[in-house]
């Protein structure tokens, strides 16, 4: 089962993520029975209190929402299968702004009431792994850094697109994606729930004595928002040598398509961990350029994962962001009544240059399995901001979900 699965994984997953939510369930395995495999019904729950304390506003945000994902997914047969799911999220206390409907003095808390079609997709897959998949789908690319389903939010942001992958038929993977709409997690009541898009991404990835070397192009048009637009070429190394995990990418990112911006800005990140049993230390820096007008922006990124949980950097500031980081993670297979899953992180913010002190954040998350289906997860925030940078603030989440 899905929720299984992802138990077995979580040591894995908050090592870079900082909640169970950001985790994406892989695709199902082709090499099951596949006329013997049953229709697989989806259904999640996420029943979540957020409170929010920021300085500078009169109100404390209190959130409760419940979020449902809902539909199936058919079996594969003559390597094609359909998937169809849709996706509620209710409000059940709603003292904050949502992005939707105004409620001055309020933090924001972006999960509006939203009900939509979230996934509707055919895909193809052929022995050798290559395939298709054609609709409203989940756009993954890497590690979520550049493209995610922006899981830790209510409402997950799906694209209509075309993805074509390459399979293990060549010593070089290729993934291609045409997006021509994204559905973002604001929904579509908001101004900019809706990106209409023309745009291209693509990938090669490929093994070495080092790790997986892929080169990776994400080339952005969006005519409802062109500051949004952009085109990044990048290069990314991940592999491991004994005990040691590491990560380094190295991107560019200038004008594209309906952008009215002229700008050349570099991304760097560079990251170790340590793992050993079911502990992981480690840290990294992650430096987004800026040229005092424009800073390197990643819009369809699951931003939560990056740059600290209290999302005070989902937009980069026009003078960059350079993210100093370590992390640590703990993994308690054995406990009752299920696994326990815990991770710190401690993150220094400044500009591009370091010339100018943002503040400083920790993060804590603690994640328990309570049956094979039920998981609770409480998380807490806390952002320093520096005199004349970003608000103080505290974030404090209290989840239970329920996977099917």
């Amino acid at each position: 089962p899905k929720a299984a699965l992802m138990r077995e994984d979580w040591g894995r997953t908050f090592t870079r993520a900082t909640s169970e939510a950001d985790y994406v369930p892989p695709a199902p395995s082709d090499e099951e029975g596949l006329s013997e495999v049953q229709t697989e019904a989806i259904l999640n729950m996420r029943l979540r209190y957020e409170n929010v304390d920021q300085d500078g506003l009169a109100e404390t945000a209190s959130a409760l929402t419940l979020r449902t994902r809902f539909g199936f997914e058919a079996p594969r047969r003559n390597g094609f299968s359909v998937l169809l799911e849709g996706e509620n999220t209710t409000h059940l206390i709603d003292d904050f702004a949502d992005t939707i409907t105004p409620n001055p003095g309020y933090p924001v808390v972006a999960d509006p009431e939203v009900t939509e079609l979230n996934r509707a997709q055919i895909s193809w897959r052929g022995e050798t792994g290559a395939g298709v998949t054609l609709g409203r789908q989940w756009f993954v690319l890497g590690d979520q850094r550049f493209a995610g389903p922006v899981g830790f939010r209510q409402n997950s942001q799906s694209v209509d697109a075309i993805r074509i992958t390459s399979g293990d038929t060549w010593p070089v993977t290729l993934d291609y994606t045409y997006i021509d709409r994204v559905h973002r997690i604001f929904g579509g009541d908001h101004p900019l729930g809706e990106l209409d898009s023309a745009s291209h991404a693509g990938e090669a990835r490929v093994d070495t004595p080092l790790g997986e070397v892929a080169a990776f192009a994400l080339l952005l048009d969006f005519d409802n928002a062109p500051a949004l637009s952009s085109q990044t070429l990048g290069l990314r190394l991940t592999g491991t040598h004994e005990a040691i995990a590491y990560r380094f990418e190295l991107a560019n990112q200038s004008d594209y398509g309906a952008s009215t911006g002229d700008f050349d800005l570099t991304y760097l990140r560079a990251e170790a961990d340590y793992r050993s049993g079911n502990l992981s230390v480690g840290g990294g820096v992650e430096v987004l350029g800026g040229d005092g007008v424009q800073g390197f922006q990643t819009p369809l990124a699951t931003l939560h994962k990056f740059q600290g949980a209290a999302d005070v950097f989902l937009s980069t500031p026009a003078d960059g962001l350079r993210d100093l980081y370590v992390r640590g993670s703990w993994r308690f297979p054995d406990a009752a009544p299920g696994p326990v899953s815990l991770s710190l992180a401690w993150h220094d913010f400044a500009s591009d240059d370091g010339d100018i002190d943002y503040g400083s954040e920790i993060d804590f998350v603690a994640g328990l399995a309570l049956t094979e289906r039920l998981s609770a997860e409480a998380k807490a925030v806390v952002f320093d901001g520096d005199a004349g940078g970003p608000a103080d603030r505290t974030k404090i989440w209290l989840s239970l979900v329920f996977d099917y």
